[in-house]
């Protein structure tokens, strides 16, 4: 087999090579950076101007991406080579049609998108079809239903919406005295309120992780391989990332059986790209939680600890490029929220928090700041995890927003 080139042409001239990336929050910031770096033209759109990801591509637009003809015209608009979805609201249908008519690759394809763009799609292709290890679950489009699967799941019970992100409309139900106000919750809290919720058992867990897992061709053979960052761990607040580690210690079996589980999943959802698969892992035993087709929040991390960031590895193989995953430094991360629910905010003790040379700061640039919206994370490197954390939550908390 002979395997072509990767030809990569001239931003902004009639040879360029452009990338259409849909959300362009924070990890699409560093995507687009990542990108230019080898010469992409990129173009990135998000629903309100001014997203961090606009602040540095090619080109912005602002639309509706779940407008099914908003996003068709956009995508004729741009013609791109490449559409890279980063957020759950995108009218995923569109660019099933788009893959199907061979106008542009889907990243990683329009498959993996359509389904882990739901939780309902991903969990059941896990459970059911690949056979998985997961937690119990149930979903629910009514009330009387969500009531009914609580029961049946029991108490306590975790529920979040199917289409959502970083802990939107999730909650934790101790009781059937906290059901109606969970499903309330969950149907204004979504990304795209489609009225359906996932009720999942708690699991006994000892820890939660990341393995971030690179689909990338050889650079010889053409041919898809799997590659995986060693794994992350990370602490959650309702549902939402504050702070992250790499690497987090496991059994040699724990290990195996996660790659195992991502190697499986991933492949069931094709393409190239880097993914995002959580899992849950109590001494030798491992769950699938989920996965998102797309560099993960927790790895922010990798910004400190690895030769090629997470978002390096996903342009990379994308474009189909080769990757490397190894890890050079032991660090953490800590996330920066604003706050205060304001605009025009402003970032104060920058100097204290990098006074630390094994210590390093991204602010987002978001226009808008709301009290629990990340607007940066502070990442640092350190002998052990335990201290790496220590300085990236010190540090963070030298920034004063105001």
């Amino acid at each position: 087999m002979i395997y072509m080139s990767v030809t990569i042409g001239t931003p902004l001239q009639s040879s360029a090579y452009k990338v259409l990336l849909l959300g362009s929050g924070e990890l699409g910031k560093e995507v687009v950076i990542s990108l230019q770096r080898l010469g992409v033209e990129v173009h990135a759109a998000d629903r309100y101007d001014h997203a961090p990801a606009m602040q540095v591509a090619h080109f912005s637009h602002t639309l509706n991406m779940a407008d099914p003809q908003a996003l068709k015209a956009l995508i004729a608009q741009v013609k791109p080579h490449l559409i890279v979805p980063e957020i759950e609201a995108i009218a995923t249908q569109v660019l099933v049609e788009i893959e199907e008519q061979n106008i542009a690759t889907v990243i990683p394809s329009a498959k993996a998108v359509n389904l882990t763009m739901n939780r309902e799609g991903i969990r059941r292709l896990a459970a059911e079809e690949l056979g998985l290890p997961t937690s119990a679950y149930r979903f629910a489009n009514t009330l009387e239903a969500f009531r009914a699967a609580c029961d049946d799941i029991g108490y306590p019970n975790f529920v979040k919406p199917v289409m959502s992100s970083s802990g939107k409309g999730q909650s934790r139900v101790k009781s059937f005295d906290e059901v109606d106000a969970a499903w309330e919750y969950a149907q204004t809290g979504g990304r795209v309120n489609q009225g359906t919720v996932i009720v999942e058992s708690q699991i006994d867990f000892d820890f939660e992780i990341t393995l971030l897992t690179v689909r990338a061709k050889n650079a010889e053979t053409g041919e898809i391989e799997t590659s995986f960052c060693d794994p992350i761990g990370h602490r959650q607040d309702a549902g939402d990332y504050v702070e992250s580690w790499q690497p987090q210690l496991m059994t040699a079996l724990a290990l195996e059986e996660a790659k195992r589980i991502a190697n499986k999943v991933t492949i069931a959802l094709g393409g190239c790209g880097i993914f995002g698969v959580e899992l849950f892992v109590k001494g030798d035993k491992v769950w699938f939680s989920e996965v998102s087709p797309r560099p993960h929040d927790t790895g922010l991390v990798t910004l400190a600890s690895q030769f090629q960031s997470e978002f390096e590895l996903h342009a990379r193989a994308i474009l189909g490029l080769p990757v490397n995953t190894a890890r050079h430094s032991t660090a953490a991360s800590a996330v920066i929220y604003a706050g205060v629910d304001d605009t025009n905010l402003s970032f104060t003790g920058l100097n204290l928090a990098l006074a630390n040379p094994n210590t390093d700061l991204r602010l987002f640039g978001k226009p808008e700041g709301f009290k629990r919206r990340r607007m940066g994370v502070v990442t640092a490197r350190a002998e052990t995890t335990d201290h790496a954390r220590e300085l990236a939550q010190h540090a963070a908390q030298q920034v004063s927003v105001q």
